[in-house]
């Protein structure tokens, strides 16, 4: 399974949110299986997002498009940190 670790802060949280869920069609259509939102417990515009992909080509195709650069400005983003992972191992305790 492929996957994408990304790190940022927004300026609002609710605004940015907002343009996450409306850009749900054209993630799903790049290549995305899933997605898993988590914050910093004491900062709610620090975002953490953990993504499943069909690949890990169309996924940075995807987020290193023009496209996305806009919609990520548009959102509030600041200075995302992309982390493109290949998994090795899954369990359960």
């Amino acid at each position: 399974m492929q996957y994408v670790l990304i790190i940022h802060e927004v300026e609002d949280y609710p605004a940015w949110k907002t343009i996450f869920d409306g850009a749900i069609n054209i993630r799903k259509d790049a290549g995305e299986i899933s997605y898993q939102l988590l914050k910093y417990d004491r900062d709610p515009n620090s975002i953490v997002h953990l993504y499943r992909w069909l690949s890990l080509e169309n996924a940075r195709t995807f987020f290193e498009s023009p496209t996305l650069v806009e919609i990520r400005k548009k959102a509030g983003v600041k200075a995302p940190k992309f982390i493109y992972l290949e998994e090795i191992e899954n369990g359960v305790l």
